[in-house]
């Protein structure tokens, strides 16, 4: 299974080591799963996590530093209604061909979350809906 990682996500990741979002990069490095991200979201990461918490920029740099990071590519239009600033998220998504997009972005991908339908059969969720489907 491919899981493709919004940059909240590793924003999470890094800056609450014991939450959900840090468990499923945890898992994905033992195996479980393939974690893949995209340079636009791990950047956005970057910039968020040095501007609110500087001290745990070196742990996303750990936590990304073997990430497989896939493309957005101009090839697929984005679902109407989904932000601009979303787009370069689901393309490189769908780009890499993940099985499920997490994010904690509701208020921009809320319209999508679980309705494959709706993203050309990707599986738009929140970390904890993913984890209590498993």
């Amino acid at each position: 299974m491919r899981l493709f990682l919004d940059a909240n996500i590793l924003f999470t990741a890094a800056h609450n080591s014991n939450g959900k979002a840090a468990l499923v990069m945890e898992l994905g490095q033992a195996g479980l799963w393939r974690v893949v991200s995209s340079s636009y979201a791990v950047e956005e990461a970057r910039r968020n996590i040095a501007r609110k918490y500087p001290d745990r920029l070196e742990r996303l740099e750990t936590l990304t530093r073997d990430f497989h990071l896939a493309s957005a590519t101009r090839e697929c239009d984005c679902p109407p209604g989904l932000p601009a600033k979303g787009c370069p998220i689901y393309q490189a998504a769908l780009a890499c061909k993940a099985d499920v997009l997490l994010t904690g972005d509701i208020r921009d991908f809320g319209f999508l979350m679980n309705d494959r339908d709706k993203a050309e059969g990707l599986l738009v969720q929140t970390v904890a809906e993913f984890l209590a489907g498993l």
